[in-house]
């Protein structure tokens, strides 16, 4: 099983020093990846469903993961997730090639297309075209990637007679979520799927997205979809099991921002490492 982190990019261990000495240490156990949150901004006063208080620190995810691309050398570096229709799509295309560059390839796109009205609304985006505004950004960043010659005509975003380098060596496009937009966006636009959940919830969604791949078209170029879930509990051999036989890849945990507790999880973890 492969395994991966996240949630550094916040609360406690936002400082350098704890951002090198984690990245170091997650990079020595044999972990995969290490992911990185986003919310511009949160609902000040805190409302449902607000995942945080407002004054919680929380790093942006590009530049945090800048840095960890910088002290260390075979991590992935995923974005988990990052918001993508809170982004103009062009700004993003370059930001993602150009970390992909400086990190030697090991960048991973993992979008959402949010779910805060407070914080939607507050950067100028509708709530209700959300989903929309993905999936064509996503399409228009592919273009810019990819093409030769790159143009794109949408309702959110058009372009033609540009062009960008460099170009990404690979960015994987993960996508996050569980509503039938996400599932769907999983098939025909994602490398991988990342979900949340027990095994049961997972099975769940898995049995969601089979059921869609019979629908919707998906590139071959995408290759087999990914599988990768964070669990809500902490793991034993017995559980790690359990999503290894759904078909999952790789287990995302979320250590808790207790002092002196983090490098213990992250020790004990590494022993579901196969």
């Amino acid at each position: 099983m492969d395994m991966g982190v996240q949630g550094f990019n916040t609360k406690t261990t936002i400082d350098p020093a704890s951002t090198r000495s984690l990245a170091t240490l997650v990079e020595s156990l044999g972990y995969r990846s290490w992911w990185a949150s986003e919310h511009v901004v949160l609902p000040s006063p805190r409302v449902d469903p607000s995942p945080a208080d407002p004054t919680e620190p929380l790093l942006d995810p590009l530049v945090h993961l800048s840095y960890v691309a910088a002290v260390t050398s075979r991590l992935e570096l995923g974005t988990g997730i990052l918001i993508l229709p809170q982004r103009n799509p062009l700004v993003l295309a370059k930001q993602a090639a150009s970390l992909d560059v400086l990190s030697g390839g090991r960048f991973v796109l993992g979008v959402g297309a949010g779910y805060l009205e407070p914080e939607l609304s507050a950067v100028g985006v509708p709530l209700a075209d959300r989903g929309g505004r993905t999936d064509e950004y996503l399409d228009a960043m592919n273009a810019l990637w990819h093409s030769p010659a790159p143009s794109f005509s949408g309702k959110y975003v058009s372009f033609s007679g540009v062009d960008a380098h460099p170009r990404p060596s690979g960015i994987r496009v993960v996508v996050g979520g569980h509503s039938a937009g996400a599932l769907k966006r999983a098939v025909s636009r994602g490398h991988g799927w990342l979900g949340i959940g027990s095994p049961a919830d997972i099975a769940g969604h898995l049995d969601r997205l089979r059921a869609l791949s019979s629908t919707v078209e998906r590139p071959a170029s995408l290759g087999p979809l990914e599988i990768n879930a964070i669990p809500l509990t902490s793991l034993d051999a017995s559980l790690v099991r359990q999503y290894e036989d759904l078909g999952v890849s790789q287990l995302v945990i979320n250590p808790p921002m207790i002092p002196g507790s983090v490098e213990e999880v992250l020790e004990s973890n590494a022993g579901f490492i196969g």
